[in-house]
């Protein structure tokens, strides 16, 4: 074998090791490698979107633009700003049923949120499915219900909108700023937690923020959720959401109280989020009978139980920002 020929098989071999972990995430793969190979250039070289012109939407309550129906698929949906692929996994032993959409967007103003009033401190409800709508959501999950919190005590931005900013040592927190990065804050005394945030705001803005938990994957490292609420050492109904890269979520319904399905508990669905979808930062949301996923026309349930959607006043959505215009002629 001529020398020329070896430089370049190990060249070539060299290439395929580094694109292996981008193609096959991991939860073993550590936020700062994947961040440092995106940031070199490396990841959108899988990524169709790399070249296209990225398209902002407004940080406020308005909604996207409206999804092109012929971009459903029955396991997907595609376009210029935005990929969601739908699987669902199945374990009858164990009795885990989980629905899990994919999400890539071309912008982090496309992860959003929306309530079911006129602004995030209206107190009316309402269901998902009437959210989805409203927001022109290619996908939409139930978010964590903060108005239902009897003691007021959430830390809750919408939109970029402060809704309530209240620190208590029972929650963790999940706050996602203007780059739809996440950051973990677990729960602790109120002068760590605004200390804490205080940092997270000295170098971003906050957009969203969350308070149900508990938080499941913080900075690539599963978490050992111990939560003395809402059932955690049960397998029930679940819905978490989590990042997997920049502009890289996912979003889990684990359904429950069915003849086969019967849910997760907490550290359960924290080992899936880490180990199987490769989340670097992942966190449990309103589930039970508030947990609910809209795509498309399809609606699934994480509570088995019942068919009857709760109405809540807050949802998390996925929107386009691709201009009807484009593909209505």
């Amino acid at each position: 074998m001529s020398k020329t020929i070896r430089c370049l098989l190990i060249i070539l071999l060299a290439l395929m090791l580094l694109a292996l972990p981008l193609i096959l995430p991991s939860g073993n793969m550590l936020t700062d490698y994947q961040y440092e190979w995106m940031d070199m250039g490396l990841f959108p070289l899988f990524s169709a979107r790399a070249e296209e012109e990225v398209v902002a939407l407004p940080y406020d309550l308005s909604g996207g633009m409206t999804p092109n129906p012929a971009a459903y698929t029955e396991d997907g949906y595609e376009d210029t700003s935005i990929k969601v692929t739908m699987e669902h996994y199945e374990d009858e032993k164990q009795g885990f049923s989980v629905r899990v959409a994919y999400i890539d967007v071309a912008s982090p103003t496309q992860l959003r949120t929306g309530v079911a009033g006129r602004n995030a401190l209206d107190l009316r409800i309402n269901t998902v499915v009437f959210m989805a709508n409203r927001y022109n959501a290619v996908l939409a999950v139930s978010g964590d219900y903060y108005t239902n919190d009897p003691e007021s005590t959430p830390f809750e931005y919408r939109m970029g909108t402060k809704a309530r900013r209240n620190f208590n040592v029972v929650r963790d927190l999940l706050i996602i700023d203007e780059n739809g990065d996440f950051h973990i804050v677990l729960s602790s005394g109120s002068a760590a937690q605004k200390k804490e945030i205080s940092e997270i705001e000295a170098e971003h803005r906050i957009i969203n923020a969350f308070s149900f938990g508990p938080a499941l994957v913080k900075d690539g490292e599963e978490l050992q959720t111990s939560y003395k609420i809402y059932s955690a050492h049960a397998q029930d109904p679940r819905v978490a959401i989590g990042q997997r890269g920049p502009c890289s979520y996912v979003v889990v319904v684990c359904e429950g109280r069915g003849r086969k399905a019967k849910g997760m508990t907490h550290q359960q669905l924290a080992h899936f989020m880490y180990e199987d979808l490769g989340c670097v930062q992942a966190y449990n949301l309103d589930g039970g009978n508030t947990g609910t996923m809209v795509f498309g026309k399809s609606v699934y349930k994480a509570d088995l139980a019942t068919s009857q959607l709760r109405v809540l006043n807050d949802c998390i959505y996925f929107a386009t920002t691709v201009d009807p215009e484009s593909w209505s002629k």
